[in-house]
């Protein structure tokens, strides 16, 4: 009985603990947790995505993920993925909106690395160059397969994070690995309760995202718990909680990154 306890008491204190740090994390950035105002909040580009004119030449792979709009921000994150091939100027993007239609895949809806309704985004994946155009066809290739595509609840899922987790297990190649506070990326029907994880280099069993336990080179040990997900990195080591994500070293996936473009 008393060991029940301490596991109880234990559990609080790290959501307590999790919670607190995500809304600290919400004041530093400056977000806007109130909810008021969405029409005007920012939309502009963060300045994160290479100057598709400049790397002309390189074909690029980018996901990011920002905090959800106002007090959702403090628990889950929303994701999406833009791309270009070698010799375009301009970018795609792809992610799932839960309004706007009856297919809840949006092909550009906003700009490529724009703030997400007032919240600066982070890069999860950076590819550049070498290997990337065939990285982008199956990418366009996972994409229709997404058997969610007419279909969104924001807990326990499928959402836009089951969106980018359907692309990861398609495309182990981007070494995704969605942060712990990206509710839904363990969204499993009942039909199919076990397979890939979201990297595609791990596995997971899950029961419609509300309990289930992840295992992998991305992603490391994680348990899920009501859509929320308690774990420990060893990849990129670090703790991975809810609200927050993660703490820990910078898990961001890259290659090609490590040289600018030529100059012109």
């Amino acid at each position: 009985m008393q060991g029940s306890k301490r596991i109880r008491n234990s559990l609080l204190a790290v959501l307590a603990l999790a919670f607190g740090l995500s809304f600290a994390r919400a004041a530093l950035n400056g977000e806007n947790v109130s909810g008021p105002g969405w029409q005007t909040a920012a939309r502009h580009s963060s300045g994160l995505a290479p100057d598709p004119v400049r790397w002309r030449d390189s074909a690029i792979v980018q996901v990011y993920a920002a905090p959800t709009y106002g007090w959702r921000g403090l628990f889950a994150v929303h994701p999406w993925i833009i791309f270009k091939r070698a010799g375009e100027t301009a970018y795609t993007r792809y992610d799932v909106i839960g309004w706007g239609g009856d297919n809840v895949v949006k092909k550009n809806h906003a700009l490529p690395d724009g703030y997400w309704y007032g919240s600066k985004p982070h890069v999860l994946v950076d590819h550049r160059g070498e290997g990337v155009d065939a990285m982008i066809d199956a990418i366009l290739a996972a994409i229709p397969r997404y058997p969610h595509a007419h279909v969104y609840h924001a807990w326990p899922g499928p959402n836009s994070n089951t969106f980018l987790a359907h692309i990861g297990r398609e495309v182990p190649a981007l070494g995704l690995d969605l942060p712990a506070n990206a509710i839904g990326k363990d969204y499993r029907p009942i039909a199919d309760p076990v397979g890939m994880s979201s990297s595609g280099r791990g596995v997971q069993a899950s029961l419609f995202g509300l309990l289930g336990l992840n295992a992998g080179l991305e992603e490391g040990l994680e348990l899920n718990i009501l859509g929320l997900d308690f774990g420990i990195d060893f990849n990129s080591p670090g703790l991975r909680l809810p609200f927050v994500g993660r703490i820990g070293l910078d898990d961001t996936t890259r290659s090609g990154t490590e040289t600018e473009p030529p100059a012109k």
